[in-house]
């Protein structure tokens, strides 16, 4: 979520999740009615809620083993939003640990270039037959609801997926986000953070496919359930887990690859 999506300050949107931000607060940075405004943000995925004279993000009060998470995963034929589109996306949704809905699709696309199907075995023949973009995401939109966003580096997917809802007309993404790759450093002991590296030594998802949307996600998911079996007792709700990833301490990485250690125990 971009600050100015919401149309609200740092410090307003950091009250929302924490503290609350009280009315006139709110009002003040609005541009339209609030109840015209929290209508809105909900259809965008994003429930504020009143509680006590103040304003909060409904995940605030929400326990984690309630909350709704939704795994996602995309493949691009490019990194730039201007010129480049989803070719693959796919997502999980989590509840309590399990997962309880699946999403997954290729993209129609009338070019990938070599490169990029190199790195996901992906040709732009293999989507001829797969839903249009606009297609794609509004279904994607509709499955993920108000779930939090959940991905191994979220900001990427999650800005390229919300830019791409602008390009074909619809408004941003305002879903609460967290990053797994974050939420590991802090809960999980690593030389490196790469979602193929952390497969590799944790042994997250034994049919993982790197580069594809949906063996990612699942990748993602192992890691997503190690990290909540690692969290500090303290950590009760959603929020309560955004923050700790963010602000919480990085755990020591190793000072030696344990992996490249294994290799040279093996040559002995």
């Amino acid at each position: 979520m971009l600050a100015k999506d919401l149309g609200l300050d740092a410090k307003s949107i950091s009250r929302l999740g924490g503290k609350g931000l009280s009315l006139k607060t709110l009002k003040d940075q609005l541009s339209q009615e609030l109840d015209t405004t929290l209508e809105l943000w909900r259809a965008q995925g994003l429930n504020v809620v009143k509680n006590q004279g103040a304003y909060y993000f409904d995940t605030a009060f929400m326990p984690i083993e309630e909350a709704e998470f939704c795994i996602v995963d995309i493949e691009t034929n490019g990194s730039k939003i201007e010129k480049h589109q989803i070719i693959e996306l796919a997502a999980i949704k989590v509840k309590n640990g399990e997962i309880i809905d699946r999403f997954e699709s290729l993209v129609k696309t009338e070019e990938i270039n070599t490169h990029i199907t190199e790195i996901t075995g992906i040709t732009a023949f293999d989507t001829k037959d797969a839903p249009e973009l606009q297609e794609t995401l509004i279904k994607f939109k509709l499955f993920l609801g108000d779930a939090v966003f959940v991905a191994h580096d979220v900001k990427f997917d999650y800005s390229f997926i919300s830019k791409s809802l602008q390009k074909i007309g619809l408004e941003p993404l305002l879903n609460r986000s967290l990053c797994s790759l974050a939420l590991a450093e802090r809960t999980i002991v690593s030389y490196r953070y790469a979602l193929s590296y952390l497969n590799e030594t944790l042994k997250l998802n034994p049919n993982a496919r790197h580069h594809r949307a949906m063996s990612d996600v699942l990748t993602t998911y192992g890691l997503f359930l190690l990290s909540l079996q690692n969290l500090p007792q303290d950590i009760k709700t959603v929020e309560d887990l955004i923050r700790f990833s963010k602000t919480a301490p990085r755990l020591k990485r190793p000072k030696f690859d344990p992996l490249l250690e294994e290799e040279k125990k093996e040559e002995v």
